[in-house]
């Protein structure tokens, strides 16, 4: 998507934001959920408790780790930007949730523990949003089907 008043520094700038939050996301958080294996995903999926879902927590841990490293992939290079960016949203809400859950006093308790959910929140909603802009792969793709 582009704006008159936007052009190719909005482009630029979706793509410096889809590589370096994708990147982000898929290094510090999204390879050690994914390559965790099932007792790391249950432990993730545990968080699904807050929204009284006490079923699988494999299963939603497995989903949060698929999230956090396909979707940041996919979102870095432009494929499938907004569904990508809406299942991370989604991710995040419950990451977020589940620090503000937490027993205050504990480590990662209340609004400053859930700071950085809640921004990255934000920036998916964004994506969803603006889309990913003239360089990316979802932009090619439509180009070569019209």
């Amino acid at each position: 998507m582009t704006t008159k008043t936007g052009g190719r520094s909005l482009d630029v700038a979706l793509l410096l934001l889809r590589v370096g939050i994708g990147a982000s996301m898929f290094f510090f958080h999204g390879w050690g959920k994914i390559s965790g294996g099932p007792d790391r995903w249950a432990g993730v999926g545990g968080a699904m408790s807050n929204l009284g879902i006490d079923f699988l927590p494999a299963f939603w841990g497995f989903l949060a780790a698929i999230s956090e490293s396909l979707g940041s992939v996919l979102l870095a290079v432009g494929l499938l930007s907004r569904p990508s960016a809406a299942l991370l949203a989604c991710t995040m809400s419950v990451a977020a949730l589940g620090h503000l859950a937490r027993p205050e006093g504990s480590p990662g308790a209340g609004l400053s523990g859930a700071s950085h959910a809640l921004e990255l929140l934000v920036v998916y909603v964004a994506l969803v949003l603006t889309g990913s802009g003239r360089l990316s792969l979802d932009h090619l793709l439509r180009r070569r089907r019209k």
